[in-house]
């Protein structure tokens, strides 16, 4: 089992600045992370996107859910030990490197020259619009929610605490990448705070503009 899980989709900014705290933190710590799947589209699949969301966003989100349906084609053959790589791929280009209107914006056609740009191979490229691996993404969906409840979205972390405990939460959402010992400092305070069984949230609404990089 690995210490901790975290559920992404690749286009969310939050869940991007969190992963790359979570890698900081487990490179200093020793962690085996396991990168598990939360599909933004799926988890609104119930909502009118013409009314509920800004302009575009149905765009965004179904990029995020075919990146994903081409991550679980890619485990069900090789395991998984890449979805890390191809998260750190998907999630610099589109949040880092300014390609995301490159990559959004041929969502509908599943992006297949960007895809084989980045090293996917060829049997795993048609999986974007592969509506069959909608069940793995629903599944693990569902099961991240169940962890943590509904009314949230991206990421989702589980760390299985050396005492046999298996805390989850959703977030934290934060605009920049904590390094060096503030990332080890909010991981342990993060973790404290998660661990008492009354906790139901912790927010504050206030936020700066995601600084990604």
């Amino acid at each position: 089992m690995s210490d901790v899980e975290f559920f992404f989709d690749p286009v969310c900014p939050w869940a991007w600045i969190t992963s790359r705290w979570v890698v900081e933190v487990a490179e200093q710590r020793g962690l085996e992370v396991e990168w598990r799947f939360i599909a933004l589209r799926i988890l609104n699949d119930a909502e009118d996107y013409e009314t509920a969301f800004p302009a575009g966003y149905i765009a965004g989100h179904g990029t995020g859910q075919k990146l994903l349906r081409v991550a679980a084609a890619v485990r069900a053959e090789q395991g998984p030990a890449r979805i890390a790589e191809l998260y750190t791929a998907w999630g610099s280009d589109i949040h880092v490197n300014g390609r995301r209107d490159e990559i959004v914006g041929d969502w509908e056609n599943g992006f297949p020259d960007y895809l084989r740009s980045i090293g996917i191979e060829d049997r795993f490229v048609d999986a974007a619009n592969d509506r069959s691996w909608d069940e793995v993404l629903e599944t693990e969906t569902a099961e991240a929610l169940d962890r943590v409840g509904k009314d949230v979205g991206t990421p989702i972390i589980t760390n299985h605490l050396a005492d046999g405990r298996a805390l989850s939460f959703f977030g934290p959402v934060m605009s920049r990448i904590p390094r060096g010992a503030d990332a080890l400092e909010l991981w342990d305070a993060v973790w404290t705070v998660a661990g008492f069984a009354g906790m139901a949230e912790l927010k504050r609404s206030l936020r700066e503009q995601p600084v990604t990089s």
